[in-house]
């Protein structure tokens, strides 16, 4: 075993935390906001790089880092280790509704492929990189689906989803087409490709936008059925045009415009 064997247990039910339980020396890798609350004794330190703590010298550390600004990430990411003598505990909440899933990578092939945004915290010793789409097609076109985050190892690691999560087993050559948000991770043997909408009305129309994910088993994946960027355009769309701070589209919204003679 290369990573750190770590201990958790999820809480909540909409807006989860997962706390971690950390022996002495013990050390839990996490992006730098995703940190809730932590015991004493628990000692922080930012790590340049993938967060892996292998070896490679500054250029491979560097390079590490620079894939990782890629998909949008901080250059740096946390490390918090048990300096104490007795178990402490960390814990790592969800941005936002959703699950956490826990996921041991010693049992899914050592390698998850997820969403550049799902990663929430894992054992030290979990790389944290890039996967790119082989085909050209969909880094212009896939829109979330082109560069994700892979996930290597063979410890534990917590990715966080949206709304309701679906985990779904595909068998050999099965097919499963989803929407390029709603795809939260999956493992390496699926094969992954990006697809146009067939149908002008569709495309214009449909809501859903112009491609989607094409996944091909065998393999397993998981979905999510709130993604981010949809939650952020539905509170974008309500907000009120004016900028105003009392006029939130509410009754209270009216109540407020009466008192102010508007």
């Amino acid at each position: 075993m290369n990573n750190h064997e770590i201990d958790y247990k999820i809480h909540g039910d909409d807006m989860q935390f997962v706390e971690v339980e950390l022996d002495p020396n013990e050390t839990v890798i996490a992006e730098a906001g995703g940190l809730m609350m932590m015991e004493d004794s628990i000692h922080m330190e930012t790590i340049f790089g993938d967060g892996s703590g292998e070896g490679g010298g500054v250029m491979g550390k560097l390079f590490s880092a620079g894939k990782r600004m890629l998909t949008g990430e901080s250059l740096f990411m946390t490390a918090f280790t048990n300096q104490g003598s007795e178990k402490r505990h960390v814990s790592f909440a969800s941005p936002y509704p959703g699950k956490i899933v826990p996921m041991d990578l010693s049992e899914l092939g050592g390698k998850i492929i997820c969403q550049k945004d799902a990663f929430l915290a894992a054992a030290k010793g979990v790389s944290v990189g890039i996967e790119f789409q082989r085909k050209i097609g969909a880094g212009f076109f896939g829109g979330e689906g082109f560069i994700m985050q892979k996930l290597e190892g063979d410890g534990m690691a917590f990715v966080h989803a949206g709304g309701t999560i679906h985990k779904k087993e595909l068998a050999p050559g099965e097919v499963l087409r989803v929407d390029t948000g709603c795809l939260v991770a999956m493992t390496s043997e699926v094969d992954y490709n990006i697809e146009m909408v067939k149908g002008v009305k569709t495309a214009l129309f449909g809501g859903e936008g112009l491609f989607f994910a094409t996944l091909r088993g065998p393999g397993t994946v998981w979905i999510q059925s709130l993604p981010f960027s949809r939650l952020a355009s539905r509170v974008f769309a309500a907000a009120p045009s004016g900028g105003g701070s009392k006029d939130e589209g509410s009754v209270l919204g009216g109540v407020f415009r009466m008192f102010d003679g508007d």
